[in-house]
């Protein structure tokens, strides 16, 4: 059975909170869950991050692997650091992705002239005859 430590989404609409759970992989976002970790609320400025360290670096231990809003979660919480960090799927993921390169659809179009340019050149020459 593969262990994923994942959020779960909670609250109203529009103001999410997220309990953080270990569960199945195969079991769905808001499904069931092997065990509560902590929470994680978004909204609150700075968010709030309640997560039971012991529990959490216990399944980190067995081999639950945390998605990837989860290990920067765990990481800013100060849980998962260094070595146990890079082994994360996260992680490795991460370094197995080339480099993003620009193509001619990313790049800004061109600035084409408008009419105010001709009005601007001269006045500029209009300036300079004075």
């Amino acid at each position: 059975m593969a262990v994923k430590i994942r959020l779960m989404r909670m609250g109203k609409t529009k103001q999410p909170t997220y309990r953080v759970v270990a569960s199945d992989s195969r079991s769905p976002r808001n499904g069931r869950f092997i065990e509560l970790l902590g929470t994680y609320e978004p909204r609150k400025e700075p968010s709030g991050i309640n997560i039971n360290a012991e529990k959490t670096t216990k399944w980190l231990q067995h081999g639950a692997q945390p998605t990837e809003r989860v290990q920067k979660i765990l990481e800013g919480a100060g849980i998962l650091t260094g070595e146990a960090a890079a082994k994360t799927l996260a992680a490795k993921k991460a370094t197995k992705r080339p480099a993003k390169q620009k193509t001619m659809k990313d790049a800004p179009a061109a600035e084409t002239p408008t009419a105010e340019a001709p009005a601007e050149e001269a006045a500029t020459e209009e300036a300079a005859a004075e």
